[in-house]
């Protein structure tokens, strides 16, 4: 027994260099398991058929999103009238343009009187703000439920199940919407529509950007941008085919395909591998990779397994997302200034179209060309978003819009009206399309500047920026009949001013997702080393 501490340590004191084995080397000490980003993108693998059919059926949402944020628009307006054969020229030489004024008996609506709400309800010689309150109520809901429903993406349900119930609770809405009996309950209804399509943007844009690897992000997201217009472009055509029936079969329509497409999502499409992942969720992380990844099976489960297990999993629950992102300087930085941003946005992109009537074009016309300069802007931002350096780009096209949406209150000749009102459609037009381009790019900057755990709350505050700042773009357009100043002039004052708060933003350019509050710091950290070095 005394002999045994010798005999243990006398290959360390007494052989020789040549009887000696050499050894492995010791492992580094700073060695790391591969991260949680790093582990997504190398699961997810190339861009497949599988990945492409997942983002087209996500991104089919913003159709039914455009088609009940726009529908009020042929629900809710006064339909054309007509003075009657019994009127005789009392009608016909009133100088007026409502009925309000007229006897009874002497006009008469040109279509069916269930053709609008104002028609169906007598609404038409009530106070705008009755009129209006429907479409007040809508956009109420819409606030209110960005603000409530910011965080449950990211905490408890998910992106699947959020857009999923989104969608049905907005189309169920839609439904009863055409049993309203008086415009105190249909205005309920549409205030819980709005309540319910808050979030289908946000969720349709997040969950369709992490079912694909970093190099086809942005042109994934762009898809939804697509359908959005697609689904604004519907609402005519649809409502010209209703034009001789009920108001209410618009919503009848809407929502009958909305509902459809909540079972095609229930079945059909899978969750987010990286909110999966990120929540803890391996198993059914590992069976969603295997439905869209391009890697082998074998590979897929030895990258799990290296996947580094001390990161952040970012546990919330339904408020707490918002609480991390306020409580940490960087993030609460990035939030202020996104938002900031997108109320000046937002004024615009909202007010443009609505300011229309107070240019002196055609408004029918007018319409068509707004809704279809979302297509190249959409474009652009497709074939070139991989190009784009996301702050420059907003500062150029944010003050684009901003300079052509005052020279659009500008007469340049006193002698030529027509050639005036043409000039002003054209610079109106000019400052919609940098408006749309902006906006695109704001959604798609806001998904990188924020990791996985807080995305879809971070996107949800920033689209909620953006329709308050459409909520005042009707009181401007108000105030811009008697001096189209106060509405064109005011939108582009403030959407040239909105992109400066982007220079206090970090460029994402051609950057991987980070998964984890902590990563995002350590990269932001690193940037700021590295300019310091510079």
């Amino acid at each position: 027994m005394a002999d045994s501490t010798p005999l243990l340590s006398q290959p360390d004191s007494s052989s020789s260099p040549d009887t000696q084995k050499p050894q492995p080397p010791p492992p580094p000490r700073n060695q790391q398991h591969p991260s949680l980003g790093s582990t997504v993108e190398l699961c997810i693998g190339e861009f497949n058929w599988s990945q492409f059919l997942q983002s087209i059926l996500v991104s089919l949402a913003w159709i039914f999103d455009a088609q009940q944020t726009f529908i009020s628009v042929f629900t809710d307006a006064p339909p054309a009238w007509r003075c009657t054969e019994q009127a005789g020229n009392a009608c016909k030489t009133a100088n007026t343009n409502t009925v309000c004024n007229l006897p009874e008996g002497s006009w008469a609506w040109d279509g069916p009187t269930q053709a609008s709400m104002v028609s169906d309800w007598g609404l038409e010689c009530a106070n705008s703000s009755i009129t209006g309150l429907p479409a007040s109520m809508f956009f109420a809901g819409c606030l209110l439920g960005g603000f409530l429903l910011a965080s449950l993406a990211d905490s408890s349900l998910g992106r699947k199940n959020m857009l999923f119930f989104s969608c049905l609770v907005m189309a169920i809405t839609s439904f009863l919407v055409t049993f309203s009996p008086n415009v105190s309950i249909y205005s309920a209804l549409k205030f819980l529509c709005g309540f319910a399509r808050a979030t289908i943007g946000t969720s349709a844009l997040v969950l369709a950007s992490e079912l694909v690897g970093r190099r086809w992000r942005a042109q994934i997201s762009v898809i939804g941008f697509f359908c959005f217009t697609i689904g604004f472009l519907s609402l005519p055509a649809m409502a010209y085919i209703n034009r001789s029936s009920s108001w209410r079969n618009l919503y009848l329509w809407t929502s009958i395909s909305t509902m459809l497409y909540c079972i095609l999502v229930k079945l059909f499409v899978t969750e987010s591998p990286r909110w999966l992942l990120v929540r803890g969720k391996t198993e059914e992380a590992v069976e969603t990779l295997k439905c869209i990844t391009s890697i082998t099976q074998s590979n897929l489960n030895l990258a799990i397994n290296n996947m580094s297990h001390e990161e952040e999993t970012c546990d919330v629950d339904i408020f707490s997302a918002l609480k991390i992102l306020l409580q940490n300087k960087w993030s609460s930085r990035r939030l202020s200034s996104i938002m900031a941003m997108g109320i000046g946005i937002g004024l615009v992109y909202y007010g443009m179209p609505l300011g229309l009537q107070n240019l002196s074009f055609n408004l029918y016309l007018s319409v068509i060309f707004n809704a279809l300069s979302e297509l190249p802007s959409a474009l652009i931002v497709l074939f070139f978003i991989d190009k784009f350096n996301r702050r420059i780009t907003l500062l150029l096209f944010t003050i684009l819009s901003g300079l052509f949406s005052v020279m659009s209150t500008v007469q340049v000749s006193k002698s030529s009206s027509s050639w005036n009102n043409n000039v002003q459609i054209v610079f109106e037009l000019v400052s919609f399309f940098s408006a749309c381009t902006s906006f695109n790019v704001y959604l798609i900057y806001t998904t990188e500047l924020f990791p996985t755990c807080v995305r879809n709350s971070a996107l949800s505050m920033a689209r909620l920026a953006v329709v308050l700042g459409g909520m005042f773009s009707p009181l401007l357009v108000s105030a811009g009949r008697g001096n189209k100043f106060l509405c064109y002039g005011v939108f582009g004052l403030v959407i040239g001013f909105s992109g400066v708060f982007g220079i206090f933003l970090p460029e994402t350019k051609g950057r991987a997702f980070c998964d984890s509050m902590d990563e995002e710091e350590n990269k932001e950290k690193n940037m700021a080393c590295g300019m310091l070095l510079a």
